[in-house]
């Protein structure tokens, strides 16, 4: 089976003095290897080329084969670090808790262990106030794609 902690280690390396992060990285038992990268000013198909050679340059298919995957967390993806939630102040979000309760609104900050969003205007068009979640209360959150 592909050692996680060397492909790791090539990730970390690779990524090192770049706005660029690990997001994900998962192995399976029958070597599929995916990778999933974000930057705080995006990704580009060269970044994931680039990652993926470095990748693939460190492991030896005669030894054992195996199929990567290097992709960007897309807009449609779930946010799953801080990083991801500090880059993305001022975007719409949607989170849903643990406990299954969902709500909207505009991220107004994030920190280490915490993110506050700005619920839209009630129905009698009074402001709400502010909602702070601890990362650990949250089950997923998402950027709401509006055109």
């Amino acid at each position: 089976m592909i050692d996680k902690i060397h492909v790791l280690d090539v990730v970390n390396r690779n990524l090192e003095g770049s706005d660029k992060f690990l997001v994900e990285l998962k192995i399976t038992t029958n070597n599929r290897i995916f990778v999933d990268i974000d930057g705080d000013n995006g990704v580009t198909i060269d970044d994931c080329v680039a990652l993926s050679r470095a990748i693939e340059g460190s492991l030896d298919r005669e030894q054992e084969d195996f199929e990567l995957n290097v992709s960007s967390a897309g807009l449609d993806s779930p946010l799953k670090l801080p990083r991801q939630y500090k880059k993305n102040i001022g975007e719409s979000l949607s989170v849903t808790t643990m406990e299954g309760e969902h709500f909207e609104g505009e991220l107004l900050e994030a920190t280490d262990e915490s993110f506050r969003i700005q619920p839209p205007h009630g129905k009698k068009k009074a402001p709400l106030d502010p909602i702070e979640f601890s990362y650990k209360d949250v089950k997923t959150t998402t950027i709401i794609i509006t055109f």
